[in-house]
């Protein structure tokens, strides 16, 4: 089970209002210990997914290794929900960020080399790049960069909204951490 504890999370310099939170939560840093362990289950209750993500970064050292073996897990789990919504209507024979995460999951498990982890990951950053170029050149025709870039930021928004994407990714968390509901 990932932990981390008050004090881990004041040395990675966690946001203050959310710290003061998780403390109110857990009963106050003196009454809980500032070196008593915290689940980021516990974190994901008291304070949602966001800063349960972030308190992945706020581990002992002695997690690290299992930390980096579930984050990557965990990344490809939310990148291949999406991908089938966000990606492959648009540009359904381009296979490359399928095929990252496909090596990234191998990696995580001991059975694919850092080399062919960067090589995948270059090929879907590329793909995303020239998504990204294409979509800013068909909307500079139209608005404005910055009018552009908001309305597609907006426009994700309201589309993981509407998917319920930030649930799903909760619930995913959640179970990935143990405490499925």
């Amino acid at each position: 089970m990932l932990t981390t504890n008050f004090n881990l999370l004041k040395q990675a310099n966690a946001c203050t209002g959310r710290y003061r939170h998780l403390a109110r939560a857990l009963g106050g840093i003196r009454a809980y210990g500032r070196e008593a362990p915290i689940t980021l289950l516990q974190v994901l209750d008291a304070n949602g997914l966001d800063d349960a993500l972030w308190a992945l970064c706020a581990v002992p050292r002695e997690q690290e290794a299992v930390r980096d073996r579930f984050a990557r897990l965990l990344a490809c789990d939310y990148a291949e929900h999406i991908l089938p919504i966000a990606w492959d209507p648009l540009y359904p024979t381009d296979r490359r960020p399928w095929t990252a995460c496909a090596v990234a999951r191998r990696y995580a498990c001991g059975g694919a080399t850092t080399a062919e982890l960067v090589t995948a990951g270059a090929a879907a950053w590329a793909a995303a790049w020239a998504a990204a170029w294409a979509a800013e050149l068909a909307a500079a025709a139209a608005a404005a960069r910055a009018a552009a870039a908001a309305a597609a930021w907006a426009a994700a928004r309201v589309a993981a909204r509407e998917a319920g994407e930030r649930e799903w990714q909760e619930l995913r968390l959640r179970e990935a951490l143990g405490g499925a509901r």
